[in-house]
């Protein structure tokens, strides 16, 4: 889920109702701590964790992450919440390596973003790092980049742009554009393979098979793969029974998925090791980078670690500024 608003909405009710609410690296970075946000689960790395690999990423494009200082970057985002999500944590990022940022709103739903990208083309920058949440905002994005002649291997969006859905209408334009990923492209994945022999083939699929090894299939498949094995986890505990709300989400929390398992279920490559806990909704998952050839990804990283020592403080800080806010009184975690 990468609506932030749409998250914030619900985070009250699913706390409320103890519900556990998993959002595929979405959600606020905030939900990150769980003494703040019990039920909000923003698994495998939040918004300002993928920024940092984002960093991480040109860092490495660039000869290392010295070499960012004195490079200009623009930031093309939305003007709402989910837009504005990274803007402190990129200001943090420019202070500590030296680069100059410059801040470029668009405004939602991104139909008309000529007067921006007009702005990207006078500052000149080495990089633009998009900030959309897919849909119409990132093709339109990369066809107004086209327009301006702003290389598209110099644009580094999130993960809900990584949908090929929405690299498809853009055509040409989009062709050598980078995403962060939080997870594989493809089908070659003997998870997927057996979802296609056992499910698909045997017409039961949700959706066209088309689709399948799509990035918005495999992140709707991940979240079940998230749930399935907090259910298995929290039947460790309280048995093989119907379990509430609060027992799942005693799961979410002691849920360790390692290289070991990955590989073991089929998925080995296809999402990043996790661990959760009371404290940590994260989980310190990494973030690849892949680039569209104008068929298909290619993937150019391994995984990336995010930046948590930059990012940890900032979302305690601002959970705790939330809860103070809110009136809740964050829980004791061992």
């Amino acid at each position: 889920m990468a609506n932030v608003p749409l998250t914030s909405a619900l985070t009250e009710r699913a706390t409320h109702d103890r519900i556990p609410l998993i959002t595929l690296g979405g959600a606020p970075s905030d939900a990150s701590d769980g003494r703040v946000f019990p039920y909000v689960f923003p698994a495998p790395t939040n918004w300002r964790s993928q920024n940092t690999a984002k960093l991480r990423f040109i860092g490495q494009r660039v000869g290392g992450m010295a070499q960012l200082k004195g490079v200009k970057i623009a930031h093309v985002y939305p003007d709402n919440d989910f837009g504005r999500e990274t803007l402190a944590i990129l200001d943090h990022q420019a202070t500590q390596y030296g680069f100059a940022v410059q801040h470029l709103a668009a405004q939602p739903p991104g139909l008309d973003q000529k007067a921006t990208w007009l702005r990207v083309k006078v500052a000149q920058p080495a990089w633009v790092i998009l900030r959309t949440g897919g849909g119409v905002m990132t093709s339109t994005a990369l066809k107004e980049a086209a327009q301006v002649g702003f290389p598209r291997d110099k644009i580094v969006g999130p993960h809900p742009t990584c949908a090929e859905q929405d690299m498809r209408p853009a055509g040409e334009a989009a062709i050598g554009y980078i995403c962060a990923t939080l997870y594989g492209t493809g089908r070659n994945f003997p998870l997927i393979q057996d979802i296609l022999t056992s499910v698909y083939a045997r017409g039961k699929g949700a959706g066209p098979e088309s689709d399948v090894g799509t990035a918005p299939w495999i992140r709707g498949m991940l979240n079940g793969l998230l749930t399935a094995e907090a259910i298995r986890t929290a039947m460790r505990e309280f048995g093989n029974q119907p379990l509430t709300g609060a027992q799942v989400q005693w799961g979410l929390e002691h849920l360790a998925i390692t290289p070991a398992y990955l590989k073991e279920i089929g998925a080995e490559g296809l999402m990043a090791p996790i661990t959760l806990s009371c404290r940590d909704h994260e989980g310190g998952g990494g973030v690849k980078f892949q680039q569209w050839d104008g068929t298909q990804w290619t993937m150019l990283t391994d995984w990336i670690a995010p930046d948590q020592a930059l990012v940890r403080p900032l979302v305690e800080a601002s959970a705790a500024q939330y809860a103070q806010e809110n009136g809740i009184t964050p829980r004791a975690c061992p």
